[in-house]
């Protein structure tokens, strides 16, 4: 449809200014009312015979399509492109903030990034977006302070006083169904990659999926076992187990994209990263030593091996933890390890922009 309309303007205008542009080189008015009556009609019959002639058709559709998909993969790639302002501020008793400073952050105005028009959301936007969704985020501590930042941005302050206290209870789950958008939330403590395998199983055996789904593992395996190929290990059965169970376009292979495509319609699905690591601020000597920058590198590498992240093949969009903490810097954080909100909520803005886009939806 918009390709002919598209096409219709074009002969329209060919209809108006060529004869304009002949008049110009003083033809003769008889020569000028033969040549555009004789362009109008050819124009007339080629508009209304397109739709008859499907390789036309489809030419059109497929370059209109391409650069819908184009514009698309190039605003996903720039959601990073973030720059932060970190700033000393008089802290209050009552301030939530961890340090002395004020830490904000926009997207660059570089012109990729600008023309792809992303927004920070606020309250009514993002309800609107979410709206009737079911959201699971699964993973350790770093995912609950995902989870946290979401709630921020949808509840109202009095709302999150009321459930601060049942988010934070140490390695629980946590479920909330916000009524006035209809919204499920679930957070599902699992800080190993095995278990994001079984919750995925979990979905595959109730046959339900939810419309956004976030992981992410590493620091429970990187301090606990310490072992960087038994990561990379689980990091591949995972992506097996979520390529066969979940009902995701087939696109994504089990070694790369290939060609398909299904009727159900798939998650929306995310990589938690982990955050930068501040060795010197680690508080214990144990972390110190096994969260080390080696062995953090070491984690990261299998990760991109895995071909879990989208950019690699695989289905999960990666959100960039790594990058946000180290770019806010260390003073955003008091443990090495754990940043301070404004961090988490660059993350769910990305995440909502990323979800605007794959939809196709304005605000």
């Amino acid at each position: 449809m918009l390709g002919a309309l598209q096409f219709g303007v074009l002969a329209a205008s060919i209809v108006l200014f060529v004869p304009m542009g002949m008049a110009g080189w003083h033809l003769s008015r008889n020569k000028m009312l033969f040549f555009s009556g004789a362009l109008f009609i050819t124009l007339a019959v080629g508009v209304h015979l397109t739709p008859y002639f499907p390789s036309i058709s489809d030419l059109v559709s497929s370059l209109s399509a391409s650069v819908v998909l184009e514009n698309r993969d190039s605003c996903v790639s720039f959601l990073h492109e973030i720059v932060w302002d970190v700033q000393p501020v008089r802290v209050s008793e009552f301030s939530s903030n961890s340090s002395n400073y004020e830490e904000s952050w926009s997207w660059a105005q570089s012109t990729p990034v600008t023309a792809c028009g992303f927004q920070k959301l606020g309250r009514s936007d993002a309800s609107d977006l979410l709206n009737g969704s079911w959201i699971v985020v699964a993973g350790d501590s770093q995912a609950r302070l995902v989870v946290l930042s979401l709630l921020n941005l949808v509840l109202d302050p009095e709302e999150m006083e009321s459930i601060r206290g049942d988010l934070f209870k140490r390695h629980s789950d946590y479920k909330a169904l916000i009524k006035g958008i209809g919204v499920r939330l679930d957070f599902i403590w699992a800080p190993y990659t095995r278990n994001l395998t079984e919750l995925l199983m979990e979905f595959k055996h109730n046959r339900q999926y939810p419309d956004v789904l976030v992981m992410g593992s590493g620091l429970w395996h990187m301090l606990h076992i310490t072992d960087a190929m038994d990561y990379g290990v689980s990091l591949r059965l995972m992506r097996r187990s979520l390529v066969s169970l979940l009902p995701i376009s087939p696109d994504f292979g089990m070694d790369g994209p290939v060609t398909g495509s299904i009727s159900i319609r798939s998650p929306h699905m995310f990589w938690l990263g982990m955050p930068t690591l501040v060795s010197s601020m680690l508080n214990t000597e144990e972390k110190r030593e096994k969260m080390s920058s080696v062995m953090y590198d070491a984690y990261n590498s299998e990760l991109y091996e895995s071909k879990l992240l989208r950019q690699s093949g695989g289905p999960l969009l990666l959100l960039d933890i790594q990058s946000l903490s180290r770019n806010c810097g260390a003073l955003c954080t008091v443990d090495g390890m754990h940043y301070d909100g404004v961090v988490y909520e660059a993350a769910i803005h990305i995440m909502l922009n990323a979800l605007l886009i794959e939809s196709q939806q304005q605000l």
